[in-house]
């Protein structure tokens, strides 16, 4: 083989170790943003519940099960997505909780680009592990690695 196919070939292996890295990278900048604001909830529940029951908008839901069901989904599936544990299916979890802020809440986010366009982002960000799965840094992988085994 010649130098530059070689060199190709050395670049693209570097590419793809570090497509794993951002992989895991992606997966725990959104367990952080979801997982810090359910725990901004926990630490002031009386104010999430005025939140639910005066400021959001949840549509089919009580304010009251809307507050914890929301809460719940931002404590519980953030681990999982860091973790790369059922991370198809955490990430799927998150864009509903995600889906449901925007349209609780659209009558603010229309008028403030700024929120608006950072669910958008984390929203596109989750795709990537919901399209792609959690990569070779996560415990899925090391269990589909096992399963495969036998």
């Amino acid at each position: 083989m010649n130098t530059i196919t070689n060199l190709y070939l050395r670049i693209a292996g570097w590419l793809d170790a570090a497509g794993h890295l951002l992989d895991l990278g992606i997966r725990l900048y959104m367990a952080d943003v979801f997982f810090r604001s359910g725990l901004v909830k926990v630490r002031n529940w009386d104010g999430t519940r005025y939140l639910f029951e005066n400021e959001y908008r949840v549509p089919l839901l009580p304010p009251e099960l809307a507050a914890w069901l929301g809460t719940f989904g931002e404590l519980f599936f953030p681990p999982l997505l860091a973790l790369g544990l059922a991370t198809r299916f955490a990430a799927l979890s998150l864009s509903a909780v995600n889906v449901v802020a925007v349209v609780s809440f659209w009558h603010v986010l229309a008028e403030n680009e700024a929120a608006r366009m950072s669910h958008v982002y984390w929203g596109l960000l989750l795709l990537v592990p919901l399209c792609y799965g959690p990569g070779k840094l996560s415990i899925d992988h090391l269990l589909r690695r096992h399963w495969l085994a036998r």
